[in-house]
């Protein structure tokens, strides 16, 4: 992945969505959208990078330090450093501002303990943008605030986590007394709540989203097209399932299309992304569902079919789950009451 990386960077085709000035092209969301679609027909290997480029570059352009954006962004788009994002906890999923890990302050350093979890290459990361509790007697938002934590310091502890595919994406981090510079905070002490919106909102509005629209529609295309040749199609039932599935992906193409448009105008998605995310989650289940009792047991002939199936079960909880997104939805778009807490 790292050689595939530097070969796109080589090139200038690495953070085309940052500015120029950083190492970017500039490109405008419809360019960003193209940019990965093509990416993905291409079957294009993803970026171990990929965190950097989309999370930790753009929260350091808003709230990094002259020297941090320096330090660390020339790195990031050339593939020298792999970043990972340590938000989530045991105890702190969806309700990330209940988070506990706590860092004291103690001279130049914070000193830091806790436990994170779900966090994306954190065993081929060397840094990591963490969020901590600075000050233990103010509960929920303030209180915290970002550090960049280099994940081979003393202390650190990486664990990964084997998935139902069998692979292991997310990780389990343990930090154990470490100590990072003060110089390593992203914006202000206490007040990390506020740089943390810049983070997930790049993260809610990450290209992941072109990219499994191409899936979904090489899939769709490739279920119809098994399904013909076997004669399966002939069955009214299944037939019925294989339309509502087709048109559950054209339905997600559109979502992205209005996204796409709203970008452009520049507008803020806020609330309306969840409406995407729980239509996305919706969908890849409901595909992926069709095609093994399509295909049964034929459907281990072909390692994309398992693996997209068992993938699949965790699109409605990655990225909030579909219960938090109902509550958005309901709360924000809706104005029904909130839930009791």
């Amino acid at each position: 992945m790292q050689t595939w990386h530097r070969t796109l960077h080589a090139a200038g085709w690495v953070a085309v969505h940052w500015p120029v000035a950083h190492g970017g092209r500039s490109a405008s969301p419809a360019e960003v959208a193209i940019y990965n679609e093509e990416l993905a027909r291409a079957g294009a290997p993803p970026l171990l990078a990929r965190v950097g480029l989309s999370l930790v570059g753009p929260t350091l352009f808003m709230h990094g330090t002259a020297e941090q954006q320096r330090r660390w962004v020339p790195r990031i788009v050339a593939g020298d450093d792999v970043w990972c994002q340590l938000f989530s906890e045991p105890d702190a999923g969806s309700d990330l501002a209940s988070l506990t890990t706590r860092a004291e302050r103690r001279g130049d350093a914070y000193v830091v303990h806790g436990q994170k979890v779900w966090s994306s290459y954190a065993q081929f990361a060397n840094w990591a943008i963490a969020l901590v509790r600075t000050d233990g007697d103010t509960p929920g938002p303030r209180g915290i605030s970002m550090l960049a934590i280099p994940m081979t310091a003393g202390g650190v502890e990486v664990r990964p986590l084997r998935q139902i595919t069998g692979a292991s994406e997310f990780n389990e981090v343990f930090l154990d007394g470490v100590e990072v510079p003060v110089e390593n905070r992203i914006g202000p002490e206490n007040d990390g709540w506020k740089v943390t919106y810049t983070t997930l909102a790049n993260e809610r509005g990450a290209s992941f989203i072109w990219k499994e629209q191409v899936l979904h529609e090489q899939a769709m295309a490739r279920l119809i097209e098994t399904c013909a040749r076997d004669g399966r199609s002939r069955d009214p039932v299944l037939r019925q399932r294989l339309v509502e599935s087709w048109i559950d992906v054209e339905l997600f193409h559109l979502h992205n299309a209005r996204t796409l448009e709203r970008l452009a105008r520049g507008d803020d998605l806020g609330a309306e992304s969840s409406l995407v995310k729980l239509f996305w989650a919706n969908t890849s289940q409901r595909l992926y569902n069709t095609a093994i009792d399509a295909l049964g047991c034929h459907a281990l002939d072909d390692d994309r079919w398992a693996v997209g199936f068992l993938a699949s079960r965790a699109t409605s909880i990655m990225g909030g789950t579909s219960e938090i997104q109902r509550n958005i939805i309901g709360e924000r778009l809706l104005g029904l009451p909130r839930e009791p807490r």
